[in-house]
């Protein structure tokens, strides 16, 4: 089965609209665990709009499954990371501008960069990931990198979901056999749902974790945190 990690930024963003502590990021992290998921994963950006930097530490005690922290390797999120050890990190290409994740990583570009990086996190013991698309240059190259898995960029899947699942699903097969080939662990994210979800597990072999947070969270306002969570392990049970 695979691992469903269950992205809070959500959460903070609603708190951060109000001030003060409601909703309780810390209580919805641990009850999400306590509701089924294995893993909680964050992303804290530099104007901390939703996950804070002290968000993460403040988690990083309480987190009993796998903890996942993403962004862009800036100075401060290495530092970060490295103070907080978590189980992963998901080395993400973002500039601070942008709403959210919307390209994978040039890994041919930034190969030297990202194997500087990469080394620094397993020095620390902390396992590594790294965002990317479907293009199998960019795949291969990744193993160069040094990184444990890549997490492949899933918003062209959603996309093309509706229209024709064959096609949409099509390079992302193509994608994880060349990974499973080459020996890096699979994970994937952006824009997976309940509609999506089943279809997208039971045809990437060797999917070991989703980490989805809008849509879980969105579906949690109708069917209870706990319920939601639930649903959307049953869609990963192949």
């Amino acid at each position: 089965m695979t691992n469903l990690s269950v992205n809070i930024n959500k959460i903070a963003t609603l708190r951060n609209a109000r001030g003060g502590n409601i909703p309780d990021i810390l209580k919805t992290a641990t009850d999400c665990e306590k509701f089924g998921a294995q893993g909680i994963t964050v992303h804290p950006r530099p104007d901390e709009r939703h996950i804070r930097y002290q968000d993460v530490r403040e988690l990083e005690p309480f987190i009993t499954t796998e903890f996942n922290i993403e962004g862009y390797p800036s100075e401060n999120f290495i530092d970060l990371v490295i103070s907080v050890k978590p189980t992963q990190v998901t080395l993400v290409p973002d500039s601070p501008d942008v709403l959210t994740s919307n390209a994978g990583w040039d890994t041919i570009k930034n190969e030297t960069f990202l194997k500087e990086v990469i080394s620094e996190f397993k020095r620390n013991g902390i396992r590594t990931s790294i965002f990317i698309e479907t293009y199998s240059d960019m795949i291969k190259k990744a193993v160069e990198t040094g990184t444990d898995r890549i997490e492949l960029y899933t918003e062209s899947y959603a996309l093309n979901f509706s229209k024709n699942k064959e096609f949409a699903i099509k390079p992302f097969i193509e994608a994880a056999e060349i990974a499973n080939e080459a020996g890096l662990g699979i994970n994937a994210g952006h824009d997976l749902n309940l509609k999506n979800l089943k279809y997208f597990s039971q045809n990437i072999k060797g999917l070991l974790e989703v980490s989805i947070g809008h849509a879980l969270i969105s579906d949690a306002l109708y069917y209870g945190l706990e319920n939601t969570i639930q649903l959307y392990l049953r869609q990963l049970k192949i």
